[in-house]
């Protein structure tokens, strides 16, 4: 079957074998996430290879997405690689501390301390430890110890309403820039991003820093301070998509008002004809069991009511027991959820006003198709915008990409309801047409006597260029 919700999954120690990716391709796998907080720059370059080399084998492009590890604030390591702090106790964050013991540890964040006040709360390890700031001295933040816990090296810290300074792009973040580039990444994901001049500046960089091998990667802001939320609309409006990154957002804002910011950003997103995808914990059960949940399972159909582009993977697929079993289960809920999901097409179009003539034509494909009832729209595309707009409304009618650019048929696998293909396109717009009809029947998404919706650009080859609506019979002369 048909499934509109995309996968997005993290290659680590438990998926970096080409027997193991290859399942997880066949299995559903539409974008691969390289995490660059950890790793080394040979480690993603070979993953990289591994992944273009299996999609080939597999017949089909998938999309890498770079993720930038961005100014995670952590604590310093510790002589004996832990402590454990008690309620009531007193406890230093120290940014001059070099080896951290029961009274306090370092910090990799040296500015720190001029972001912090007396009441100002603390919370590390992803919430689990939580700690009052006392006082602040020079380079000391005296705490007191709310919730206590272990506390072993590097783990992070988050200060709760946001409001910390450290800038979205560190040194490394810049060189892993360089690094995704050389190796073709599609997709960079910004971690942290406070406003649009985080995205505009990693944007103008990996432009840069791919211009050699001729890369313009689409950008990914990842939503997880709270100050990012104000400033929601600026960031969408610089971005080519957002990421619900709900860890270490609901460390900031708290887990119970996550629920309702996700709904909001897919609403956003989509309004804003930018893509969504909805991360963290989604299948965290499955990283040890051959099953998720059933909270899990409604967490993801959830997000795909909710509209997402695509739902990620983590540890579940990087560090997980059971990488493949977990892309097949959340494929299999994807597809599910789809079935109920209730097409809005004509209220969506009430009050909208379309000013390009490509626009125009990719909605007036999705309102013929979708009263016609045809069985597939099939978009000639250079750049894939006829596509993403196409992708913005859910018609349960697919919609089917076909470009002669790699690069845009990767980044059109993480779009909403797309499946993209090859096609040498002709400069014969009637010759182009027929070739594309061919392509679909032949993987057998359509058959003799079906209706299928065309949209093509005269004259060809020019993005931005679609202009005609074509409605044909399989089997009918184009």
């Amino acid at each position: 079957m048909h499934r509109a919700t995309k996968i997005v999954a993290t290659i680590g120690p438990a998926s970096s074998t080409p027997d193991i990716l290859q399942k997880m391709i066949r299995a559903g796998l539409d974008v691969v996430r390289l995490n660059f907080s950890h790793g080394t720059a040979d480690d993603h370059r070979q993953r990289a290879e591994m992944v273009r080399k299996c999609a080939r084998q597999a017949g089909r492009e998938v999309a890498i997405m770079a993720d930038l590890q961005g100014p995670k604030i952590r604590v310093g390591k510790f002589e004996n690689g832990k402590t454990t702090l008690e309620p009531g106790q007193p406890f230093i964050l120290d940014a001059e501390c070099e080896l951290g013991n029961d009274e306090r540890v370092g910090l990799d964040y040296k500015d720190l301390p001029r972001d912090l006040k007396p009441g100002d709360v603390l919370l590390l390890n992803d919430g689990l430890i939580v700690l009052d700031v006392a006082r602040v001295i020079g380079s000391e933040i005296h705490t007191v110890v709310r919730v206590g816990g272990d506390l072993s090296n590097n783990k992070g810290i988050n200060r709760q309403g946001g409001g910390l300074t450290a800038p979205a792009l560190t040194a490394k973040d810049m060189e892993d820039i360089r690094t995704a580039m050389s190796l073709g990444a599609d997709y960079v994901a910004v971690s942290f991003p406070k406003n649009a001049t985080d995205m505009e500046m990693a944007r103008q960089l990996a432009n840069i820093a791919g211009a050699p091998y001729g890369i313009k990667p689409k950008m990914i802001a990842k939503i997880e301070r709270a100050e990012a939320i104000p400033a929601l609309q600026e960031i969408l409006d610089s971005s080519d998509g957002i990421m619900v990154a709900r860890g270490d957002l609901a460390v900031e804002v708290g887990n119970a008002a996550v629920p309702a910011l996700q709904k909001r950003m897919i609403r956003m997103a989509r309004d804003s004809h930018k893509l969504v995808i909805t991360a963290t914990q989604m299948m965290e059960s499955m990283i040890h069991a051959p099953v998720p949940t059933r909270a899990e399972v409604s967490d993801v159909a959830n997000a795909v009511l909710d509209g997402t582009d695509a739902v990620m993977l983590s540890a579940e697929s990087a560090a997980g027991k059971y990488p493949v079993q977990t892309i097949e289960a959340m494929a299999a809920i994807c597809l599910e959820a789809e079935k109920s999901e209730q097409s809005e097409l004509d209220k969506d179009f009430l009050d909208r006003t379309f000013t390009r003539i490509d626009q125009s034509i990719a909605m007036g494909a999705l309102f013929t198709a979708y009263h016609l009832g045809a069985k597939a729209i099939v978009a000639l595309t250079e750049s894939g915008s006829t596509a993403l707009w196409m992708s913005r409304h859910w018609t349960h009618v697919p919609i089917f990409a076909l470009t002669p650019r790699e690069g845009s048929e990767r980044a059109m696998s993480l779009y909403r309801n797309v499946t993209p293909l090859h096609l040498d396109t002709s400069t014969d717009r009637d010759t182009a047409l027929q070739q594309a009809v061919e392509v679909v029947v032949s993987k057998g998404y359509a058959s003799r006597g079906d209706m299928i919706v065309l949209t093509v650009g005269e004259p060809m080859g020019q993005p931005g260029g679609t202009n005609t609506l074509k409605i044909v019979r399989v089997g009918d002369v184009l």
